[in-house]
């Protein structure tokens, strides 16, 4: 029987891939999963200086 990652809460299929590392379909489910945040930034000195203060921050651990 084929076990249906769909229903599966995110940490259960977290739990189950890292218990069954070869099942690359469990991987797929896991990974479509990932939400992340998506920055834009315009391709100016503005823009440019935004996305080095985002990687500070980051590094520094505030976001």
């Amino acid at each position: 029987m084929k076990t249906n990652f769909e229903t599966m809460t995110k940490a259960e299929l977290r739990a189950y891939v890292l218990s069954h590392k070869d099942d690359e379909e469990a991987l797929r489910v896991l990974m479509s999963r990932r939400s992340g945040i998506k920055y834009q930034f315009e391709n100016t000195e503005e823009g440019k200086q935004q996305i080095k203060n985002l990687i500070q921050q980051k590094i520094e651990g505030k976001l």
